[in-house]
Order: structure tokens, then sequence, then C-alpha cells
């Protein structure tokens, strides 16, 4: 079970994400949610990998308490499981039977941590504000990304030919040449694609480029 622990508060908001717990045993999974609950979380308990895949709630904002010991698919490779499926939800590890190469194991598939069994509570705190925070940088990422590719995706046919051979640094000149046109009409097409990709400076866009992965394009 878990030992006592100084518990420490957390701000909840309209959008507060959920912890969700998947421990086969029940007591662990009610104590854990009882210590979530108390510094404001929303929680949710799965008494199997199953029942959370069947929740309808792989994609929520949100983290995941793991237990490695589990019936049916273990910790670790239900970690595996949701890595493959492009799943990304933060997780943290908990188990009674822990040893080094496990821990390994976890920690280098992207596990925000991994806590043995018994452990203090506020180590489970801070663990799961840590795996909280990366799913929220993760999902602003994704956001930024995805409104990127809308921009990009304004973009005409031959404005993403220039700003890929530009994103390769390529010279207007050299540009002209590669596809067989004027340079006066690069640099407008040039000049189009920064606007739509919201580009202020050649070096702005180089940024946006990398996220675009423009210099591997064509």
């Amino acid at each position: 079970m878990i030992s006592a622990a100084t518990k420490t508060g957390a701000a909840t908001t309209a959008s507060t994400p959920a912890v969700h717990v998947i421990d086969d045993d029940a007591a662990m999974r009610d104590a854990l949610d009882s210590l979530f609950r108390s510094v404001g979380y929303e929680v949710h308990k799965y008494a199997n990998t199953h029942e959370f895949l069947n929740s309808g709630r792989v994609n929520a904002s949100g983290c995941l308490v793991l237990d490695v010991r589990l019936p049916g698919m273990n910790g670790l490779d239900f970690q595996q499981h949701l890595a493959e499926s492009e799943w990304t939800m933060p997780i943290v590890f908990m188990t009674g039977h822990g040893d080094i190469p496990m821990s390994v194991r976890g920690m280098k598939a992207g596990a925000v941590d991994f806590l043995p069994k018994p452990f203090r509570e506020q180590d489970m705190l801070d663990a799961v504000a840590s795996a909280l925070e990366r799913d929220l940088l993760q999902r602003e990422r994704r956001h930024q990304e995805q409104e990127l590719q809308g921009r990009y995706e304004t973009l005409s046919s031959r404005e993403k030919e220039v700003m890929s051979e530009v994103a390769r640094g390529q010279m207007n000149k050299q540009i002209a040449f590669s596809l067989g046109i004027s340079e006066i009409t690069v640099k407008i097409h040039r000049g189009n694609g920064m606007k739509k990709l919201g580009a202020r400076s050649l070096t702005e866009f180089i940024k946006l480029a990398e996220g675009l992965k423009l210099e591997n394009a064509g």
C-alpha cells in the first residue's frame, strides 16, 4: 500500500486532465483514486489493460499509472503496444516486483518514472505531475504541427516546390534553373510561400521547414 506522506495541492481547471490507473489490485486502485482526488485530479480506474482499451479514453488528455505485473498483457508489453499504435499518453510505472533491467526497459521506452511498491505518496504525486506536464506539452506541439501543416496545404504546387528548394539552401538563381522558371517568378512564389506559412524571415522559415521536413521533400 501507499506509505504516509505529506500531500500537496494541485490546481484544477475546467479541462483538468485525468489520471488513468491500471492495477489488478482493487485496494491499490482505491488508494490511488483517493490520493489523486485529494489533490483535485480526475481519476479513472481499470483492473486490466483490456478495460482501458475499451474505455474510449486512450487518446484522452492525461497520464497512465500502470502496474507492471498484470493478468494477460503485462505493463511493459502494454507500453510497447501503445507506442506501436502511436498512442502517446505518458506512463508512470509501479511494481512490487521490479528489478533494474525492467525499470531500464520502461524508462528507455519513454516512461516518466518507475516506482517500486510501497512508494511515498509524494513520489507518486511528483511523477504524475511530471507526466501530466509532458502530456500537455506533447498536445501543444501536435496542435502547432497540425496548424503549420494546415497553412502549408494552402500553398500552390509551385510554391511548395520553391519552398522545398529554399529549405535545402538553394539560392533563387539555382531554384529558377532547377524548376525551369525565371528568377523573378521564384521570388514571387517564395514571398507568397513565406507569407502563407507565417514566416517573417528566412531564419523563421527554416525553423518552420524543419517541422514540415521540407528539406527532405521532393
